[in-house]
């Protein structure tokens, strides 16, 4: 009975090493750099066998995990996997992460040699997309657990007919503003939740000697991330104004986003001196240093702040047009693992994910990484006080994810590079907010015929 349940085990992994190198790879772009082909149906036959159960006793297997986290090593090593290993004795795993700007074009590299490892850490939406297209990861329709998680978690890791889910959420990030508690105290400071107050708070901080908003727009991207796609959603209202441009019924052009890059252009005057060379961590140690008081930025910045901050800190989330305004967050879908479909322990690497979809792993993760949310139907409770914070806002307010990760940055001009450059060009006062629009739009029509 053993021998004929390995000889099964060994036919079904060829099956799947033949299927996945026969999918005609090619190299991946860095996320969000460059446009993933345009979406075609994936491969046949890349659905592993329904199997979860942990291998037989005494048949020992190592698994090993493909990540961009490499700041999360000593977390997967020292919490996440002896947690696992305790559940599963005779499943060892490896976390084997690589550099993040690195991390596709290796990932690729491995994958068409057939040494990738058994698990892939997934990023959002094209990226992961274009791998199951290419066959490299396997459906997860059937794995037990992922009934755990809803549409909005699934969103970035499924196909456009929302026929195949292929990587497990396991967690978002959630955008906010970060500030010097100890600063707002002294001068009598409120957090504010209009856009008046919030212009207020500035005006009195900049009166009082400060430098009140740390940012810089060399590298871009922040001017983008943390601005446009920050205070943005209050703006455009959230998943409707997103779900409008995939249908072609919403335009940059539109009064939403003119004010979103009008208010980066009145951030302007509040920025550090010489903000147009300042980069991403000398922007990180001006706010840690107290040499700024309020940075716009997100979760995923609670345990590098906690660590070098001098000062008490507290966060509030993007403000409103107006009082009484329905408030939306971006709480966006970040980080997913998967399956490679050539692994030769597919049961082993099921058993796996079904305990990434697991309470178990949703609490352990929330609380390894704060600032990190589980995407799950799980009830965490949170230790850091900062990340509770980020999450209670999920009750207060209507959740998004940003606008340009799904579909609309597959063309070229790509559409998220084109929001960095143009986010901080307003910023820098070299565009303005109506040439921004234009010029989004202009891009996405050359390529976007919405049906």
């Amino acid at each position: 009975m053993r021998k004929t349940f390995m000889m099964i085990s060994l036919l079904v992994a060829l099956s799947l090493v033949l299927t996945a190198c026969g999918g005609g790879a090619t190299t991946q772009p860095p996320a969000a750099t460059e446009p993933p082909p345009a979406a075609t149906e994936p491969p046949a036959a890349t659905e592993p066998p329904a199997a979860t159960e942990p291998p037989a006793t005494g048949e020992e297997v190592t698994l090993t995990i493909e990540s961009w986290r490499n700041d999360d090593l000593s977390i997967w090593q020292d919490t996440i996997i002896p947690a696992f290993e305790a559940k599963y004795p005779n499943i060892h795993v490896e976390f084997a992460p690589t550099a993040p700007a690195e991390y596709n074009g290796v990932l690729n590299t491995k994958l068409q040699g057939g040494t990738a490892g058994d698990l892939i850490t997934c990023r959002p939406f094209d990226a992961s997309l274009q791998l199951f297209q290419q066959g490299h990861l396997a459906s997860l329709n059937d794995l037990a657990g992922i009934e755990n998680f809803g549409d909005v978690a699934k969103s970035a890791w499924i196909t456009d007919d929302n026929s195949d889910v292929f990587c497990v959420p396991m967690a978002s990030v959630i955008h906010g503003f970060f500030y010097n508690k100890d600063k707002f105290d002294e001068l009598g400071l409120a957090e504010p939740t209009t856009k008046e107050e919030f212009m207020n708070v500035l005006q009195a901080l900049k009166d009082a000697g400060e430098t009140p908003l740390v940012m810089g727009t060399a590298d871009q991207w922040e001017s983008a991330t943390m601005g446009f796609q920050n205070v943005g959603p209050n703006y455009w209202k959230g998943e409707d104004g997103r779900q409008a441009l995939i249908a072609g019924t919403a335009k940059f052009t539109d009064e939403p986003y003119i004010k979103t890059w009008q208010d980066l252009a009145a951030w302007s005057p509040f920025l550090p001196e010489g903000f147009e060379a300042v980069k991403y961590p000398d922007a990180q140690s001006l706010f840690t240093l107290g040499q700024g008081v309020i940075y716009p930025t997100g979760s995923w910045e609670i345990s590098l702040f906690e660590k070098d901050a001098g000062f008490n800190m507290g966060i509030f989330p993007p403000y409103v047009e107006n009082a009484g305004d329905t408030c939306y967050i971006s709480d966006h879908t970040d980080i997913a693992i998967g399956m490679n479909s050539a692994t030769p322990h597919p049961a082993e690497a099921q058993t796996f994910l079904s305990w990434v979809a697991s309470d178990e792993f949703a609490a352990l993760y929330a609380n390894a990484l704060p600032g990190f949310f589980p995407l799950s139907s799980a009830q965490v409770t949170l230790d850091d006080p900062l990340a509770n914070e980020f999450l209670s806002w999920r009750q207060q307010c209507e959740s998004t994810i940003r606008n340009s990760y799904q579909i609309l940055s597959r063309g070229e001009p790509n559409l998220e590079n084109e929001l960095w450059r143009v986010s901080a060009g307003v910023m820098n006062g070299s565009i303005t907010p109506e040439q921004a629009g234009q010029e989004i739009q202009d891009g996405l029509d050359q390529w976007y015929k919405p049906q």
